[in-house]
């Protein structure tokens, strides 16, 4: 996510680290590249235009210039004013109706139906019971998708098929989220090839029916500037209250990004990180500038953790690191729970300081965890709780039985211990570990 522009800004700020002492010239060169590396990532023409106007002029400022750090002085201006561009604040996403109404459009392809079903699985952990509408009967892969969808995360589809027209698909499913005591109606419309009037008429008519508390609009992330023309186009044809932008896990240039919420004045709600149902996120301006510019985003990184880490969980583990009882099969639990908070890049991205591109050699990473997982689970529940008794004889089996060589065996055994007693020596000293991490 947005790795090119960030590598790119990393580049002006070391150019500017350089010099001993910040001069305008040295500003102007500055936003020069800056200029060139947003207009390179397809950020929308006028405002990267604004944007480098306002962050040369603060900082050509002569506070900033006299100041005794003036590279830190004009990392802290970019990073206001992306924040700025990026909305300032978080927009809220607060539903009051019962049942409350969502209503998700976007063109075909985008991610809508994907992003229906993430947006019920956010719903479910604030406390709702939403109700998944499908309201595409003009694509009967779109309705299968969404019952498939449903039926993995466990919510009920409603969907009676082609032949009702959309709008009273709409309608009528507030009664049967009544009749099924379900607070919350995620309405997923139909999308098209491309804008046409057909389209802006059916989803007036769905709005009319429901009264949505949301309009939320998809778009994908990887077309660039084409996504926010697309936004403006549905801006005029129908007021959305805010954006979702997909596929951000992608190798995405950043310019839907950071134009969108500039170009039509709506904020970016979620962002799509991945194609999980959990891997949905909030969107705060402030973090993102905080990811783009390098700073990582220890926030959102917590907040994964206690997703997914209870305390019950990490008091055990405490307990075992304590009494040296800690096992191949408690590392295995918790490399699947590192799993559940995201890719490791996406992970390392969200760490201050922590280049995501080549931050790990080709073979960490996925890969080392997934070498790491054949390995113990070619073991014996004895091997496990009892790594010791693996000699060689046991080696060469489970090197067999995981399709690596004895040699990356004896290195995870290796690691393993390393690993247990730093633990353990940590556990002594802080008595216990912050809650939330992995391997705490």
């Amino acid at each position: 996510m947005f790795q090119d522009l960030g590598d790119k800004f990393g580049r002006i700020f070391k150019e500017l680290r350089g010099h001993g002492k910040v001069r305008e010239s040295h500003i102007q060169d500055a936003m020069k590249d800056v200029r060139r590396a947003l207009l390179e990532a397809d950020v929308n023409y006028k405002v990267v235009k604004e944007f480098v106007a306002r962050v040369g002029e603060r900082a050509a400022g002569k506070k900033v210039l006299d100041s005794l750090t003036p590279d830190q002085q004009i990392i802290k201006i970019v990073h206001e004013e992306l924040v700025h561009i990026l909305g300032d604040r978080q927009a809220p996403f607060t539903l009051s109706g019962s049942p409350a109404c969502v209503m998700v459009c976007g063109l075909q392809g985008a991610g809508k139906t994907s992003f229906t079903a993430k947006l019920a699985v956010h719903l479910m952990r604030k406390g709702r019971k939403p109700l998944l509408v499908a309201a595409d009967v003009y694509r009967p892969a779109a309705i299968e998708q969404l019952r498939v969808l449903g039926g993995e995360i466990g919510v009920p589809v409603y969907a009676p098929g082609a032949g009702v027209a959309p709008e009273k698909i709409a309608a009528d499913s507030l009664r049967e989220a009544r009749a099924g005591l379900r607070d919350t109606v995620i309405v997923d419309t139909a999308g098209r090839l491309h804008i046409d009037r057909d389209m802006m008429a059916e989803l007036a008519a769905i709005r009319k029916k429901i009264s949505p508390e949301e309009i939320l609009l998809v778009l994908d992330s990887m077309t660039g500037q084409e996504a926010v023309n697309v936004a403006r186009e549905f801006k005029d044809g129908i007021d959305f209250t805010g954006v979702v932008l997909t596929k951000l896990d992608g190798d995405t240039r950043g310019g839907a990004a950071l134009s969108v919420t500039a170009v039509t004045n709506a904020p970016i709600k979620f962002v799509c990180m991945g194609e999980k149902p959990s891997d949905l996120e909030a969107f705060h301006p402030d973090r993102m500038a905080g990811r783009i510019l390098g700073m990582g985003d220890i926030i959102s990184l917590v907040e994964k953790a206690q997703e997914t880490f209870d305390e019950k969980t990490e008091m055990e583990l405490q307990r075992k690191l304590r009494k040296e009882s800690f096992t191949l099969e408690d590392f295995l639990d918790q490399l699947q729970r590192l799993k559940k908070m995201g890719p490791v890049e996406q992970i390392l991205g969200m760490i201050p300081g922590m280049k995501v591109r080549g931050a790990l050699p080709q073979e960490s990473g996925e890969k080392e965890m997934k070498r790491m997982e054949a390995i113990i689970r070619s073991m014996t529940p004895e091997e496990r709780r009892s790594p010791q008794i693996v000699d060689g004889s046991r080696r060469r089996r489970i090197a067999a039985g995981s399709g690596v060589s004895v040699q990356e065996v004896n290195k995870l055994l290796n690691q393993f211990q390393q690993m247990r007693k730093m633990m353990k020596r940590f556990s002594k000293l802080a008595g216990r570990a912050p809650a939330g991490f992995p391997f705490s």
